[in-house]
């Protein structure tokens, strides 16, 4: 669908409109609703939006194809900035195993964990993985993420991470927006088993650079936890990324404090991820940070450990933050950021309205690509998606509920349910 659209009918329209920069405090709440409004685009952009009474007697609107929302909701489509989207095959023993009361760490150290999952991906074919990630887009779409962030680190030699990578570029636009994400410094690898420093040194000398110099990610992850990488090892990985001219990012403080958020902050990264063991040193330093503290509560919930980030507290202490699915086979398996909106507000205290700003414009500032996404504005892309309720707080209020009717990308419907009338 090129040329013009006009989505009219939108009892309310969620702009998101506000400060140039990410949403902190008080005006995550506000969400720019426009009551009755309607949104104008021409190729793939937004020219207009505002009231129906103007932008509908707009003479490019008399033209153009229409999007009934029918009294729907008509809001930004999500971004979904922390995804591990090629895994192989999903962790079903180790889902068994935590029912039967084994930690995360026992099933770890049993086999399972995140180096089955890199048996897995090593071997699988690239045709195979590619398959599996349109699968998941193609869900991902369907309950409305139009943007979204995906990590290797499932292979942990140089052939399986750069498969990874090479297929993660390969669906950049199948049908979603796709950042990758180097994640090298995932877990230490069995051929490494015991020499961490020297597989955090070979990759610091030899497989950064390579992925830099292929243009195969815009960032680079760590994992510094309990478990998984310390802080001096975080901090060489993460400095010969900035040297090879990638982005960062950090896993941190999923079950240990180790300093993680504060190298993180201080090294300038883009996001800081996870902190369900966050305290007050660490709410501190991201109070005011450039720096995204991005939350995955469906991790949380599916791992069953009893805690949550303190959504609260990070955000009345000025911290920009964003929430994110981390799909992934271990601990958070769900492609539907409406559930994550579920799990914000009601574990984390979030407002309906703070968790939706967190899952478009923050994320999408978490990424780096808020010129182009997250709010609903002129100039920026049609990314949106129409929702079958009356009043946004029901999104996260029916929980478990795929409330998405349509999504549409660059002004193309990529998914539609039948009841949606497009003339």
């Amino acid at each position: 669908m090129t040329g013009l659209l006009l989505v009219r009918g939108a009892r309310q329209l969620l702009t998101l409109r506000g400060p140039a920069g990410p949403r902190r405090g008080a005006a995550m709440r506000s969400l720019g609703i426009i009551e009755n409004g309607a949104m104008l685009i021409q190729d793939g952009l937004i020219t207009n939006v505002g009231p129906a009474s103007r932008v509908e007697h707009l003479g490019l609107a008399r033209r153009a194809r229409v999007v009934d929302a029918a009294g729907r909701i008509v809001m930004p489509g999500f971004v979904d900035s922390h995804t591990h989207l090629l895994f192989g095959q999903p962790r079903l023993n180790d889902y068994e195993q935590r029912i039967e009361g084994r930690s995360y760490g026992e099933i770890a150290a049993a086999g399972g964990g995140i180096l089955s999952t890199v048996r897995a991906v090593r071997g699988t074919t690239s045709r195979r993985l590619t398959a599996q990630g349109q699968a998941a887009l193609r869900q991902m779409a369907r309950h409305g993420t139009t943007t979204v962030e995906a990590k290797s680190g499932y292979g942990l030699d140089e052939g399986s991470e750069l498969k990874m990578l090479r297929i993660l570029r390969a669906l950049d636009g199948e049908p979603l927006e796709l950042t990758s994400t180097f994640l090298g410094a995932h877990a230490v690898p069995p051929e490494y088993e015991g020499k961490a420093d020297n597989y955090i040194y070979w990759l610091a000398g030899h497989l950064l650079p390579l992925v830099a110099s292929k243009r195969l990610a815009r960032y680079a992850d760590v994992y510094c936890d309990s478990g998984a990488f310390a802080l001096h090892q975080a901090q060489i990985y993460l400095a010969a990324a900035r040297e090879s001219g990638l982005g960062l990012r950090v896993h941190a403080s999923q079950f240990a404090n180790l300093g993680a958020v504060q190298l993180a902050v201080g090294m300038g990264a883009a996001s800081v991820d996870h902190l369900e063991a966050a305290g007050a040193a660490e709410v501190h330093a991201l109070s005011g940070a450039p720096t995204i503290a991005t939350l995955l509560p469906g991790s949380s919930f599916h791992l069953g450990l009893g805690r949550y980030a303190p959504a609260r507290a990070l955000i009345d202490g000025g911290a920009a933050v964003a929430l994110a699915s981390d799909y992934n086979p271990g601990s958070s398996p769900t492609c539907s950021m409406q559930m994550v909106l579920s799990l914000a507000c009601a574990q984390m205290k979030m407002t309906p309205a703070e968790a939706i700003t967190a899952a478009t414009v923050n994320g999408a500032h978490a990424l780096g690509v808020q010129a182009q996404v997250g709010t609903l504005e002129a100039g920026k892309q049609a990314d949106f998606l129409l929702l079958d309720a009356s009043d946004y707080r029901e999104a996260p209020y029916y929980f478990g509920v795929n409330h998405v009717a349509a999504t549409f990308k660059r002004g193309e419907m990529i998914y539609r349910d039948k009841d949606v009338s497009l003339t």
